[in-house]
């Protein structure tokens, strides 16, 4: 009885660090349709600000909480709402989330740039030491603090919410925006204000859990996926259900560590931290879901051109000569970096079917590159090409399987899941010495590491570096062809249609759950081959490679350059690579380099079509400049002798085609 009531004690407190950061994520996502996955990285922030302040600089613990609580962290989410969120109003859900992950990942290389990563900087709780006992078990102070400002937290909300003016208008927020502002009411103003709050209860989340984490930035950072679940038994609305799913994740966790044999059963001692993850994907596929507020989007920005053959073999002609020629004049590390560049562009490219052309917001594509290498690795010491193509396999059939519970979900829900399966890889299946299924016995990472060899081809040395250089741009361009094909299939339109209407897509028959199964497997497939030739290109390669961290970069960098263009990705996969290369000059280029993907990332807001098309739009008006216009459009109407298209706005004359669509639309001889 005495170790039952230290755990749901324990319990409790993890559950109220876990509702304030829950709650502070339902507040935001009811007003503004945004998720902040940098929830956790603002948390983490907070709570380093507070050590600088408090340790660093011997502050009052007391004005230390008052400054990060009370003024910076609301006013960096105000920042953050203006700045950003609002730009987002006609966005789709997957640029909305890779804004927030690029403010996740710029607060995570801004933290690891100005407090040095190996140093040690331990962080007391408020009166530690002190104790009092409750039924005989002890319990210190920074424990019923913890509880209480949960408590108090939670009975905060509720009143800010239903028993003032702005609360009234939070939640008003929520059903119409429109109409708040038709009956005098300010959606923006509401909208800021949730971000500040939320932007609040994050930091003092981090402050409080600190103690138990210990400062780091990762494990901070992470904070939010644990809270996730919370947020999503509440299913992102109701705060009182928040609260619950935060008590009942605390106490298993609490249970899990306490009653489990982890001292005989030693694949279970890593359970305990799986917990959350657990309970997450349970309710998203078990709880009904409610339709995602401020998904909607009032004007489509995203473009999805069509490419053609002659432009992607020219392309990939250009990429492959091009290796050919700067391999032999880059350096050792400068090669490394362009080449592993490459085999994460690999990577990216999986993203392109998935998320440029069906829609489907995956964060676990690392996870299925890890499992590529990991096959790779066990399949073959000598290269063997065929080892690439089993790690394709095996992977496609690992997408397949995992994507079978979340082929209902779609968007916001499922990133949620693949990020949950991403964490639980991360936590549990890549720590693991071998998994047995059926009897037989699957080895993974063993004790830590594994070896693995580069592919061995005929006529080609794959042990030097330029060669397998080329080798990564030639498989690159190889894939990007066969990418390019499939949109201008008929499967690939058959992506389209599901991205644009789902709805409209069934009503017209299509099977959505096999054209999704299809396209996750394809993508995980992809990626396992990238992961296989990331590990071939390292020879030595550990599951941190292929963590979930590592997805965030590289979809922000995909979605940067055009996640629905291989041109795109290609761009991602130069900016990794330079990225990598500018990391290794010396230890203050490798923070400031962490920091650059979040920085490209937070700009998606004003571009989300990506680099590339704002480069292909400026060539192509580059073209039409020096062009000479048609007889037909060289009439000067206009002002001051202007071309009358020109005269008009128009970026170039009407086409005959559509001097006949406006002719049939007025009724008249549009030409004239």
């Amino acid at each position: 009885m005495h170790d039952l009531i230290a755990y749901t004690i324990f319990g409790l407190v993890t559950a109220s660090i876990y509702a304030i950061a829950a709650s502070g994520l339902v507040v935001t996502y009811t007003t503004s349709g945004v998720f902040n996955l940098a929830h956790g990285a603002m948390g983490m922030f907070g709570a380093f600000v507070y050590w600088q302040l408090r340790f660093g600089w011997g502050w009052p613990a007391w004005i230390a909480l008052l400054i990060v609580v009370g003024i910076l962290a609301p006013l960096f989410g105000c920042v953050i709402e203006k700045v950003l969120m609002r730009n987002l109003a006609d966005a789709t859900e997957a640029t909305k989330l890779a804004v927030t992950i690029g403010v996740l990942v710029a607060l995570v290389g801004a933290a690891l740039w100005i407090w040095d990563p190996q140093t040690s900087r331990p962080f007391t709780a408020f009166y530690a030491g002190n104790k009092v006992s409750i039924l005989g078990v002890p319990v210190t102070s920074d424990q019923l603090i913890t509880i209480g400002i949960g408590i108090l937290c939670a009975i905060g909300l509720r009143l800010l919410l239903y028993r003032t003016r702005i609360g009234l208008d939070m939640r008003a927020v929520v059903d119409d925006r429109s109409l708040v502002l038709l009956n005098g009411g300010r959606p923006d103003r509401a909208s800021m204000f949730s971000w500040a709050l939320g932007s609040m209860l994050a930091s003092l989340a981090g402050i409080l859990i600190a103690p138990y984490l210990q400062l780091s930035v990762v494990p901070l950072t992470l904070l939010v996926v644990n809270a996730y679940a919370a947020a999503v038994i509440g299913r992102l609305r109701s705060l009182s259900m928040t609260v619950l799913g935060a008590v009942i994740i605390g106490l298993l966790q609490s249970y899990a560590v306490g009653y489990l044999p982890t001292s005989t059963v030693s694949w279970l001692q890593r359970l305990p931290d799986t917990i959350p993850i657990i309970v997450l994907f349970i309710a998203l596929l078990v709880l009904p879901h409610q339709r995602l507020r401020g998904s909607a989007t009032r004007r489509v920005r995203e473009a999805f051109p069509v490419p053609t053959y002659k432009l992607a073999l020219l392309g990939s002609a250009i990429v492959v000569v091009g290796a050919i020629a700067i391999g032999p004049l880059l350096g050792t590390q400068p090669l490394f970096s362009m080449s592993s560049g490459l085999a994460l562009g690999i990577i990216g490219l999986s993203l392109v079917p998935l998320v440029g052309f069906g829609g489907q917001i995956s964060l676990c594509q690392m996870t299925y590159a890890g499992i590529g290498a990991v096959v790779w690795a066990h399949a073959t010491s000598t290269g063997n090409v065929l080892g690439l193509l089993l790690a394709f396999v095996v992977a496609a059939a690992v997408g397949a399987i995992t994507a079978l519970p979340a082929i209902r979900l779609r968007g916001l829900y499922l990133a949620l899941a693949t990020a949950a399966l991403a964490e639980f890889c991360d936590t549990f299946v890549f720590g693991l010495s071998s998994i047995t299924v059926f009897g037989h016995r699957i080895p993974l990472f063993g004790n830590g590491s594994l070896p693995a060899a580069r592919p061995n081809l005929p006529l080609l040395n794959e042990r030097s570096d330029t060669t397998f250089f080329v080798l990564l741009a030639a498989i690159f361009c190889a894939v990007g062809i066969g990418i390019v094909a499939l949109r201008r299939s008929r499967y690939g339109r058959m992506l389209l249609a599901m991205r644009e209407s789902p709805a409209a897509s069934a009503m017209l028959g299509l099977r959505l759950t096999t054209v999704k199964l299809g396209v996750f497997s394809l993508s995980a497939g992809i990626a396992g081959l990238g992961g296989a030739l990331l590990a071939g290109l390292s020879t030595q390669f550990t599951p941190d490679a292929f963590s979930f961290f590592q997805n965030l970069p590289l979809l922000l960098l995909m979605m940067a350059g055009g996640v629905a263009m291989v041109s795109g990705a290609f761009f991602g996969a130069i900016a990794l690579g330079l990225f990598s290369a500018i990391g290794s000059v010396s230890t203050l280029f490798n923070r400031a380099s962490s920091l650059l993907p979040g920085l490209v990332g937070i700009g998606l807001g004003e571009q989300p079509n990506g680099v590339v098309a704002d480069i292909a739009a400026g060539l192509s008006k580059l073209v039409r400049r020096g062009a000479k216009p048609p007889p037909e459009a060289a009439s000067t109407d206009g002002a001051e002798g202007e071309p009358i298209w020109e005269w008009a706005g128009l970026d170039e004359p009407l086409s005959n085609r559509e001097l006949a669509m406006l002719d049939d639309a007025l009724g008249v001889k549009a030409g004239a």
